[in-house]
Formats: structure tokens, C-alpha cells, sequence
């Protein structure tokens, strides 16, 4: 990807734009779509003067907000059909049935950090539109979550891009850190359903 970006760069840097408000929207319906992959690549592209820091946050924030709200809009509209169609799996049922109890029980919070879980960010905000959370405090908890992700990606991959010469090292290290604190959310999510039956006995 690293090497895609830097070609795009090359000849038209808009296109590198274009590709991380695209695959920012689209991540929030297709999980498999490397979004933070991408931003975090262009934050390290960024860190070379080759692209503007200003103008790849606010393209991974609105691709990621309007992904979010596309996705809130599918639940609201299609319901349970849609969650069953996004979500057939076993594991993928777990992780929506998941995130329909954490919305009960936290609302925003949950949609505020549901942007940083691993594959969560779709099963928060289908959830949200099929729970038929209200509409206003989506947007404003969704505008919050996909501000900060941005800037997390973003300023991830720049700085890992500042701290060394080589770009390509500077990405792995990005990567690297991005891969951690997802490691270290789902060990978390890990730990709190193991002990949550716990309590209750």
C-alpha cells in the first residue's frame, strides 16, 4: 500500500485524498476495507512533505462519518435483516448480540469508542440504527469518535514517519503501535466477558 500511495503522490497527490475518505466510508460497511491501513500510510507519506497532514484528517474524519451514518441508516431502515445479512457468522453474531448490550447499557459511550474495536465500528453503528438510537446523539458521539480516529491514524503514521529516515520503517513502526492497542482492546473485551459471569453468581 506504502508503495501505491507514494506512485499516486508522484503524479497526483488528490487521488492519495481520495483513497482515504473512500476507504474510510466504505470500512464502516466492508470491515475487510484497510482503513487505518490507509491513513496511517498517508501520515507516513505526509511526514515526507508529500502529502498535508490538514487536508488527510479531514478526508479519514467525513469518509469515516459518513460511513457510520450509512451504516446507522441500513439498521434503522432494514433492522434485524440487515444485521443478520452483515453479520451470518457465528463469531460475526457474537460481536453484533455484543454490541446491541453494550448500546442498553452505554449509549454514546459505546458509539464514541466502537470506531477503535477491531471489526466493532460496523456492529456498533448497524446496532444503533436497528436499536433505533436516536438519530442526534449518534451524530454527535459519531462525530467525536470519527474526529479522534482520525487524528489517531493520521498522527500515528506521521510521527513513526518523523521518527526515522527510512519511510518504510516508519510505517512498520506505525503499524506496529496500531496493531498493539487493537491487540490490547480486544484483550480487554476478552477479560470483561470472562469475569462478567463471575459477578453474577
Amino acid at each position: 500500500m506504502f508503495h501505491h500511495f507514494t506512485e499516486l503522490v508522484a503524479g497526483a497527490s488528490g487521488w492519495a485524498y481520495a483513497i482515504v475518505f473512500l476507504f474510510a466510508l466504505l470500512d464502516a460497511l466492508l470491515p475487510v476495507v484497510p482503513s487505518e491501513t490507509a491513513v496511517i500510510t498517508a501520515g507516513v507519506v505526509a511526514s515526507g512533505g508529500d502529502l498535508s497532514l490538514s487536508l488527510i484528517i479531514p478526508a479519514a474524519a467525513l469518509g469515516a462519518f459518513l460511513g457510520d451514518n450509512s451504516a446507522y441508516l441500513i439498521g434503522r431502515r432494514f433492522g434485524h435483516r440487515a444485521t443478520a445479512r452483515f453479520f451470518s457468522g457465528e463469531k460475526a453474531r457474537r460481536r453484533i448480540d455484543w454490541a446491541q448490550d453494550q448500546l442498553r447499557e452505554r449509549g454514546g459511550e459505546l458509539i464514541a469508542v466502537g470506531r477503535f474495536i477491531p471489526g466493532g465500528r460496523t456492529a456498533v453503528t448497524l446496532s444503533a440504527g436497528t436499536l433505533r438510537f436516536p438519530w442526534r446523539r449518534f451524530l454527535l458521539f459519531d462525530a467525536a469518535a470519527a474526529l479522534g480516529w482520525a487524528l489517531y491514524a493520521s498522527l500515528l503514521g506521521y510521527v513513526g514517519g518523523r521518527a526515522f529516515e527510512s519511510a518504510w520503517k516508519g510505517l512498520l513502526l506505525a503499524l506496529a503501535i496500531a496493531f498493539a492497542v487493537a491487540g490490547g482492546v480486544e484483550l480487554v473485551r476478552w477479560a470483561r466477558r470472562r469475569h462478567r459471569p463471575a459477578r453474577g453468581q
